[in-house]
């Protein structure tokens, strides 16, 4: 399944950037033992954490698996390639493409919530503790099964914006699901308007279970419900915790 094509990849950069600005002080003080490492980023979308990290004179290999979404972050982060300082950009799919070593694993905006299953969830998050190097860190978000309950009856939801326009309409139709269902609208260049849609299928998890998961590869973990002073929305865990 392929999220976040040309248009959906555009208006999540232009109005849905925040939730990475609003996590990226209280990821940057969990990096401060490896600031002198190699931070990878998973699923960076069109860089909206990568520029704090950049900004903070991290060295960053930034992923994901949107063509789309890398093309944004590849423009939005040119003013730190020019000056040498940019971040390593790649296309990357999980779980199955091989994770480079790194001294901290980041990931913001349930990246992992978008794969297929509960298993291949775990996989990745196997993969992601495999990559760190020792005395790694690890910051990630993931959808708990209360975000099904929290947000179930949710109404939908409209924007419009001067170029731009979605509606999203949502539903839970299994408790470890929950499926986003937007139609966006952006300029078609000749005087009108294209439509599009994307389904995107959450898969929810028992978050409760990660620590010993990932304990059993080498990483002391701990859930929460925030990333420093910045409060997650209802159901978003974080999943923050250091390789021995």
């Amino acid at each position: 399944m392929h999220y976040y094509q040309r248009d959906l990849a555009l208006i999540h950069d232009r109005g849905y950037g925040f939730h990475g600005d609003q996590c990226a002080p209280g990821i940057l003080e969990l990096l401060a033992p490896v600031r002198d490492g190699l931070v990878l980023e998973l699923g960076c979308g069109s860089g909206a954490l990568t520029r704090h990290l950049l900004a903070a004179g991290l060295r960053v290999t930034a992923t994901d698996a949107s063509p789309d979404m890398l093309a944004l972050a590849r423009s939005a982060l040119a003013p730190w390639s020019a000056r040498g300082a940019g971040a390593d950009l790649r296309q990357l799919t999980l779980p199955g493409d091989p994770l480079p070593p790194a001294d901290a694993v980041v990931s913001v905006g349930h990246v992992l919530s978008y794969l297929p299953d509960g298993a291949a969830i775990e996989a990745a998050l196997i993969a992601a503790a495999g990559a760190l190097r020792p005395g790694g860190v690890l910051a990630i978000d993931i959808l708990d099964l209360d975000y099904g309950v929290i947000r179930a009856g949710e109404r939908p939801f409209a924007k419009v914006e001067a170029d731009w326009a979605i509606i999203t309409e949502f539903s839970a139709p299994a408790p470890d699901r929950f499926v986003r269902d937007a139609t966006t609208f952006v300029p078609d260049g000749a005087g009108g308007w294209r439509r599009g849609h994307e389904r995107h299928e959450n898969v929810l998890i028992d978050t409760s279970a990660l620590p010993a998961l990932l304990a059993a590869h080498g990483v002391r973990a701990e859930v929460g419900t925030a990333f420093g002073a910045a409060d997650l929305p209802p159901g978003l865990r974080s999943v923050t915790g250091r390789k021995n």
